[in-house]
């Protein structure tokens, strides 16, 4: 075939994933939501109040709901973790998220989030259980529709950042089981696909075994979104967006990394949040937006 026979090609083939996920569109969303991640709220640098003025920005958008994908609280991971610290800092988020009364918050579970030094495994406060409960959410993986959208959250803190044999049969059940057709999007804590991987890891080890799924069920998933990596990347893969969208905290509420582009940057990416539009068809948008510092 000629190169002028093959270019000509291209367009019928390309069509039909790239029209539903093109760019700015005239009609209507039938949601707008924001993307909220990394949050690592925590005392000191004034990081409440800043997250509470981002959050009064945000519902001036006119949001539907927010999707956040963890690390909502700054640590309570590590082996030196004291019960006071991780008792104030929830109690912190806490107290952020009445800014966001009236609005519901779809939340993930980020490796930050869990206390793994409790003084041992039946301590109310130990490991995933206390986050599911903390952050209100139904379970540590769970699905939900909503404006003719289907969402499914994902729990990636496992062996080797994956999911787990019990995840995995649910989500292949879950896919299996939504109509065809049905615009969805999916969300973990670490990104499933993108670009930031390549720069500092965080990804999911079983990506390819999640790429094969999405791609069998690709009349379906048209975004997977995380956060993790602190930094902003939108890839376009297989008819699916593959969104990390930055982190609030940025660089962790501080004055930003030796080798950033401005204040509270890490890298190139500045604190932030993203606001997603999501259409009838399976259109989806989704744009980043620097808070400040």
């Amino acid at each position: 075939m000629n190169r002028k026979k093959f270019l000509g090609s291209l367009p019928a083939l390309a069509a039909a994933p790239l029209a539903v996920n093109a760019g700015p569109r005239k009609e209507k969303p039938v949601l707008t939501l924001a993307h909220i991640t990394d949050v690592h709220i925590r005392p000191g640098d004034n990081a409440p109040q800043r997250f509470k003025d981002c959050l009064k920005k945000i519902k001036r958008t006119g949001i539907d709901f927010v999707l956040n994908t963890g690390d909502s609280i700054h640590d309570a991971s590590y082996d030196n973790v004291k019960r006071e610290s991780v008792t104030e800092q929830w109690q912190i988020w806490d107290d952020c998220m009445t800014e966001l009364k009236g609005y519901d918050v779809y939340g993930c579970l980020g490796n930050h989030d869990m206390w793994w030094a409790a003084p041992d495994k039946s301590d109310p406060m130990y490991g995933k259980d206390y986050v599911v409960k903390r952050l209100k959410i139904p379970n540590r993986f769970y699905s939900f529709t909503r404006g003719g959208w289907h969402f499914i959250i994902l729990d990636g803190n496992n062996s080797k950042i994956s999911l787990d044999e019990e995840q995995f049969q649910w989500l292949e059940s879950d896919l299996a089981q939504t109509p065809a057709n049905t615009p969805t999007l999916i969300m973990s804590h670490y990104p499933t696909f993108g670009a930031t991987p390549i720069l500092v890891g965080g990804n999911h080890s079983d990506n390819k075994k999640l790429k094969d799924l999405f791609y069998k069920h690709k009349d379906k998933v048209r975004a997977s979104l995380s956060g993790h990596n602190h930094l902003y990347d939108k890839t376009f893969y297989n008819g699916v967006w593959y969104c990390c969208n930055g982190a609030m905290s940025g660089f962790w509420w501080g004055q930003g990394d030796k080798e950033s582009a401005g204040p509270g940057y890490y890298l190139e990416t500045p604190p932030g949040y993203a606001i997603l539009k999501l259409y009838k068809d399976g259109g989806f948008e989704s744009e980043y937006y620097a808070h400040g510092f």
